[in-house]
């Protein structure tokens, strides 16, 4: 069925317009057009000056609604995943596994290709965050679990994920070359994460071939007058680097400093995790944060349309802008090519929301689901 969306405030590629009405058919933006040009045989659906933007990508989210993914990788956790995030405006996710024995991992890849068959098709693909870090910055990360890469152990997990682990976060200064490469040849994207690299390691790696950082400023060493580190070489060679806006995993200040150094290749994820009470990861809330028994600070509690909020109210990114750190930029990082934008064969992806930030509706593969 052909569906115009109209009387709404259009949001894409850094551009706010309004008059405009977004022709769908089937799962393709088919045009932008005036409002007063639509075809009489359009269904039409009037936002009320909703803004419509592309939907949300999170490329790195552990779990929702008391099922963690991340700690107990099933497939009921990848259902839920699934169902709450198209109902926060999410169409696409990485759904993350951290650093844990190599039999849960192995549940986790064998969960997301079983799930892969009849996903609703906004899970993409698994984010390995871990075991191949780095003790020192390790975080909420077990020790006992962090290892280096070894060929048998990278090549056994590619070859029986058939293509679903689509991202791996690692400390590269840590591993044999021979390992990056393989994981880089077979299309994995790296991203350096919980790493002490120094800032002549991060010079030689960053872009070559790690095209990513893994939540900027945590688990990482932090600037020094004296021994720059790893952050400034992040900041000169500008890969992909996801950043986690909460205002508690980052001061909104170092995100203000992040934007002005990355511009358009810092994006946002949510890092988010849910409650839970067995297994390696049992994350306690309390008020704003997660964290694990012993008190450390682990995932976070945020959706990606609040990291938007919070990007335009807190840290002065406007809102064009902050929604293309939620769509555009990872849809670019993770090869998306018809996501993240409004426009004639994208994606019919959409989220709708209104001046406070709150989910109206979700459009998904051109279906119109509201909340």
């Amino acid at each position: 069925m052909t569906t115009a969306l109209h009387n709404l405030q259009l949001i894409s590629d850094g551009v706010i317009t309004s008059g405009k009405a977004i022709l769908i058919d089937g799962e393709k933006i088919i045009d932008v057009i005036d409002d007063s040009a639509i075809p009489q045989d359009f269904n039409k659906i009037d936002l009320n000056g909703a803004n419509v933007a592309p939907g949300l990508i999170d490329l790195q989210i552990y779990g929702s609604g008391g099922k963690l993914f991340g700690g107990k990788p099933e497939v009921s956790a990848l259902e839920r995943m699934e169902e709450d995030l198209l109902g926060q405006g999410t169409v696409g996710f990485f759904a993350c596994i951290a650093t844990n024995s190599d039999d849960i991992v192995e549940q986790g890849i064998a969960a997301a290709k079983a799930y892969r068959e009849t996903a609703k098709g906004n899970f993409l693909g698994l984010h390995l965050e871990g075991p191949f870090l780095n003790s020192v910055k390790r975080g909420a990360h077990p020790e006992k679990y962090i290892k280096k890469g070894t060929m048998d152990l990278v090549r056994r997990w590619i070859e029986s994920a058939d293509g679903v682990i689509k991202m791996m976060t690692i400390a590269p200064e840590l591993q044999d070359q021979e390992v990056v490469d393989y994981l880089n040849d077979h299309g994995v994207i790296l991203s350096s994460g919980h790493s002490n690299a120094t800032y002549q390691q991060g010079k030689t790696f960053l872009n070559n071939p790690v095209k990513a950082v893994t939540h900027l400023f945590n688990a990482m060493p932090p600037m020094h007058h004296r021994e720059p580190g790893y952050i400034p070489a992040i900041f000169e060679e500008k890969p992909y680097t996801s950043i986690v806006n909460d205002g508690v995993h980052v001061d909104f200040t170092m995100v203000r400093l992040a934007k002005r150094e990355l511009g358009d290749k810092l994006f946002f994820i949510t890092d988010a995790v849910t409650t839970a009470t067995e297994g390696t990861y049992q994350h306690v809330f309390s008020g704003d944060r997660y964290s694990m028994p012993d008190g450390t600070l682990s995932g976070s509690c945020l959706t990606m349309l609040k990291a938007v909020q919070n990007g335009v109210e807190h840290v002065g990114i406007t809102l064009a802008e902050a929604i293309n750190m939620a769509s555009l930029y990872p849809a670019q990082l993770a090869s998306l090519p018809t996501k993240g934008k409004i426009a004639a064969g994208y994606d019919a992806d959409l989220i709708v929301f209104n001046a406070a930030f709150e989910v109206q509706a979700t459009v998904f593969k051109g279906d119109y689901l509201t909340k």
